[in-house]
């Protein structure tokens, strides 16, 4: 379930996936919900050119006022909703029944995507959103006391910060948030009361001055920390700089902020084997270098100076 689903992007990835890893297309139910109508058009357009069956609603709707899917329970939701929109809210979503954790701000929507996807999701489901990094640290409007209920209410598996310009719309950089109502699941490790921190901000080459690309092997390392975290045999560790698996506790005590860089650290700086009294000699012979161009530099701008009428004391 992808909502909203704009141009389907994510659904022809998921179907990608799904036959890369040997999966039968027919062993999926697949859901989306698009308030704009030529988007949705498109979407319906691009899903039907590639053979995917896509439940959308029976027309354009807004995912608030207007929920197609309200009845359903998914298994596993992937979603990029617009970030921090300020004009979603209406006189009916007060009140509602998907703010398990806490009514959010009228002028930014970001909690409120959260609590909607928790709200559409299974006992047993897990749902996967990318938001601004805002949405990690933001105590205004109620949503450090939601951030607070839902790590609480055990809910987030796993944050992880993503660099800048990775999206064409954006370049300011953003978050996934894995959100997951059965961390207690018997065939995964035991992490209750434990959330998963990684820092991918290093990670991805620029391709273009605006634009920043993930190569598989950026994808595969994440995919790898999270899954061997979760997975009962998994053999995960913490790496410094990059991830970090903090207990409740330790949330507790960064005021319930949940932005990565604060738990993982900074990666140690790799030993290139010179020792440190060469290195300073070096660095010393360098400055005094420099410091000696700099007096000629200032003596010959002094002398041209001096040259027109305008010398300096």
């Amino acid at each position: 379930m992808i909502l909203p689903c704009g141009s389907g992007g994510m659904f022809v990835q998921s179907e990608k996936f799904v036959e890369d890893h040997r999966g039968q297309l027919g062993d999926i139910s697949i859901f989306g919900q698009e308030s704009n109508g030529t988007t949705w058009k498109l979407c319906k357009m691009n899903l039907a050119i590639r053979g995917i069956e896509v439940d959308l609603g029976k027309e354009p709707a807004d995912t608030f006022t207007n929920n197609q899917h309200a009845t359903k329970k998914m298994d596993y939701i992937m979603a990029n909703p617009p970030f921090n929109v300020k004009d979603y809210w209406n006189e009916s979503l007060a009140g509602d029944v998907r703010w398990k954790y806490g009514t959010p701000p009228e002028n930014n929507a970001n909690y409120a995507w959260l609590q909607h996807m928790v709200h559409q999701l299974k006992p047993t489901g897990v749902a996967g959103i990318v938001l601004a990094n805002g949405s990690l640290s933001s105590n205004t409007s109620n949503e450090g006391e939601i951030r607070k209920a839902m790590v609480d209410g055990d809910i987030v598996d796993c944050i992880i910060a993503l660099p800048d310009k990775l999206f064409l719309t954006t370049g300011i950089p953003a978050c996934i948030w894995i959100l997951n109502r059965n961390k207690s699941n018997p065939d995964h490790r035991e992490r209750e009361n434990e959330t998963l921190f990684i820092d991918a901000r290093d990670l991805g080459e620029m391709i273009d001055r605006k634009t920043r690309e993930f190569k598989e092997e950026d994808i595969e390392k994440i995919a790898k920390t999270y899954h061997s975290w979760r997975n009962k045999d998994g053999e995960y560790k913490d790496e410094k700089g990059y991830s970090k698996a903090a207990k409740l506790e330790e949330i507790q005590k960064q005021d319930y902020i949940l932005t990565p860089g604060r738990y993982v650290g900074i990666k140690d700086e790799e030993d290139d084997g010179i020792p440190f009294e060469e290195k300073m000699q070096t660095l010393t012979k360098n400055l005094s270098e420099q410091f000696k161009k700099s007096a000629e530099l200032e003596a010959e701008i002094r002398k041209n100076l001096a040259s027109i009428g305008f010398g300096v004391k």
